[in-house]
């Protein structure tokens, strides 16, 4: 009887430990914030910063109201997928290369359901600073 109730503590403890753990991984994972100083376009960053705070209202006002959005080359209704991304909480991980004055981005994503894979963002920008076009899709 002392044996089971002692395996039994013993068992209980070592799951509160295991999920204390993974709690504490979580949140850790959580706070890291995403270092955007190789990106020199105000604009773009303030972007990526929106994408990664989940703030739609500060992405959406960089962009013109009727801005061109593709997805692997296909064009797409731009309001009506970032919607979608925001609800998932999609992000840039890491930034991988920034080139054509910080307008074309490669990196780590986030993307929901699909998972984590490598994109390129491609911001086109007007002479008044905001968006109009934006092209992203799988990277090699």
């Amino acid at each position: 009887m002392k044996v089971s109730i002692i395996l039994v503590v013993i068992i209980s403890l070592s799951v509160n430990g295991i999920m204390a753990q993974k709690t504490a991984k979580q949140s850790n994972s959580k706070s890291i914030k995403m270092d955007f100083s190789k990106i020199t376009n105000k604009e773009v960053k303030q972007a990526l910063e929106a994408l990664e705070e989940n703030n739609k209202e500060a992405w959406f006002a960089l962009f013109t109201d009727d801005a061109k959005f593709t997805d692997d080359g296909r064009a797409m209704d731009f309001k009506s997928f970032f919607n979608n991304a925001f609800s998932k909480k999609e992000k840039f991980l890491a930034i991988e290369k920034v080139e054509n004055d910080s307008k074309d981005i490669t990196g780590n994503f986030y993307a929901g359901q699909w998972g984590t894979f490598k994109v390129f963002f491609r911001f086109r920008q007007n002479a008044d600073g905001k968006f109009h076009q934006l092209d992203i899709g799988q990277a090699k």
